[in-house]
């Protein structure tokens, strides 16, 4: 080891132990957790805001079973993915308490009592709106008294012929046509908001408009819904509706198919996030049960407990790691250079992997300091193929699925399960700050942590929540 490196550890309160790689600390019990399944989930696509875009003619639910609200991935999934999530569990839940999912809505009270409270959450936080407005939007009636929110009878019983013939040729289920149908009415909803004809009517043979003006309104109708829906769940109403009209096409009740081009005109960006949906709490431990040596230990804590990228968790160094700041919270990982600029990390929990991989590698001679150092590479450290291959290797060790939510589990998944982590911690807090609102007569619990809490109180009760929760997983 050179004497740079010496010092560089000195000065983080670390010396060389010859011999000295015992397990201790916060990891103590590392492997002494659950067991996963290896039972291997279906390929089929689960339609999830972070997972992969379903086909048309499958229904997200059919592929992913939830048992419980807390194997809901809530800021996951998008809007047709929190129907189904409503479908499966919390209609069942209004029903025992005698009350109809379809014409009572439920409070904000009677959800969070019953473990729903992430569904209000993923509403506001990540589709800018209330349940209140959600549930009258896709709940507001049941099939037989489906409210379309339009007048034009032609159009909606076009909608309905589509619909029932789809269900008894392709055999599609019943929640299979609930949400095409909820697409389907987001669409002609917005249609009627922006054209002076009704869809059906704009490319009847018979009819009088051209099919400009027919396209004019279909795109129209797609800005306007551009203005209130994410990019995902517009392609996904595109893919239906583009399929009504081709369907009416092929019937000869349509002159052409207006949703032509719009595949092109959108960015619709509905692939980046599909190949990486998030690990879930079960995964990740069955990683740190598999996990018997240093390098793997830290591998599954940098991706999974700091939300590192694989990149930079090849080059970590330790000169970046901060064991005992004086300006800071707690230990963090300082970056010069990241995606988003210089920064740093916070290590709220799996210090302790660090510094047992820094005692290991102190015992080499010649050691750079990276903390997965290679002798082959230019750099002096692995590359980020070698730690997706360490990673590989690893799952299958622990006995992870071959595919997790239709895709092959991969090391950014660990990242996700950071994000997803912290969301919920986000969450919680929420909940907690906004009983002390409640007690105080405060409006929301928004409310009173802008006003009432400073940044470095929000910023330690943030941290302390994160903790707890990466320590239910890791230890």
């Amino acid at each position: 080891m050179s004497n740079e490196t010496q010092d560089s550890l000195s000065s983080h309160g670390i010396y060389q132990v010859p011999g000295c790689t015992a397990l201790t600390g916060e990891f103590g019990a590392f492997r002494s957790r659950y067991a996963l399944s290896a039972a291997v989930t279906s390929s089929k696509s689960i339609s999830t805001r972070g997972g992969p875009v379903s086909d048309v003619e499958t229904a997200p639910h059919e592929t992913y079973p939830w048992e419980s609200a807390a194997d809901v991935p809530w800021t996951l999934l998008d809007r047709d993915g929190l129907g189904v999530a409503y479908d499966e569990l919390v209609a069942p839940a209004l029903r025992d308490d005698g009350k109809n999912p379809r014409t009572d809505r439920p409070t904000h009270e009677w959800l969070s009592a019953n473990g729903f409270r992430g569904l209000t959450y993923a509403l506001r936080e990540y589709h800018d709106t209330t349940f209140a407005t959600w549930w009258d939007q896709e709940f507001d009636g049941d099939e037989d008294t489906f409210d379309w929110g339009i007048d034009d009878e032609a159009t909606i019983d076009a909608c309905e012929d589509y619909l029932a013939r789809r269900q008894r040729s392709r055999e599609w289920s019943d929640e299979t046509v609930r949400t095409h149908r909820t697409r389907l009415a987001q669409y002609v909803r917005a249609h009627d908001a922006v054209a002076t004809v009704a869809p059906i009517a704009a490319v009847a043979p018979e009819g009088e408009v051209s099919e400009a003006d027919a396209i004019d309104a279909c795109w129209d109708a797609f800005a306007k819904l551009d203005e209130r829906v994410t990019r995902r769940t517009l392609h996904r109403i595109y893919r239906t509706v583009r399929a009504w009209y081709s369907y009416l096409g092929q019937r000869r009740r349509a002159t052409c198919n207006p949703t032509d081009g719009l595949d092109d005109h959108y960015a619709w960006d509905v692939d980046r996030d599909a190949r990486n949906p998030a690990l879930d709490a079960d995964h990740v431990r069955a990683l740190v049960d598999a996990a018997d040596s240093d390098r793997d230990r830290l591998l599954v804590t940098a991706l999974c407990a700091w939300g590192l990228r694989s990149g930079e968790v090849a080059a970590l160094h330790v000169d970046q790691l901060v064991f005992d700041p004086e300006d800071a919270l707690g230990p963090y990982i300082r970056f010069d250079e990241r995606k988003n600029g210089p920064g740093s990390v916070a290590m709220l929990y799996g210090a302790q992997a660090a510094r047992e991989r820094i005692r290991t590698l102190a015992d080499r001679e010649h050691w750079q300091g990276y903390l997965f150092p290679s002798r082959r590479s230019k750099s002096g450290h692995v590359t980020a193929t070698t730690i997706r291959q360490w990673f590989d290797d690893l799952c299958i060790d622990a006995g992870l699925p071959a595919k997790i939510r239709g895709s092959k589990p991969v090391p950014q998944m660990g990242r996700r399960f950071w994000y997803d982590r912290y969301t919920s911690t986000l969450e919680d807090l929420l909940e907690h700050v906004g009983e002390v609102a409640a007690e105080q007569g405060s409006a929301s619990a928004e409310v009173v942590l802008r006003d009432y809490l400073s940044e470095e109180r929000r910023r330690e009760l943030r941290r302390e929540a994160m903790r707890e929760k990466l320590a239910e997983v890791f230890s």
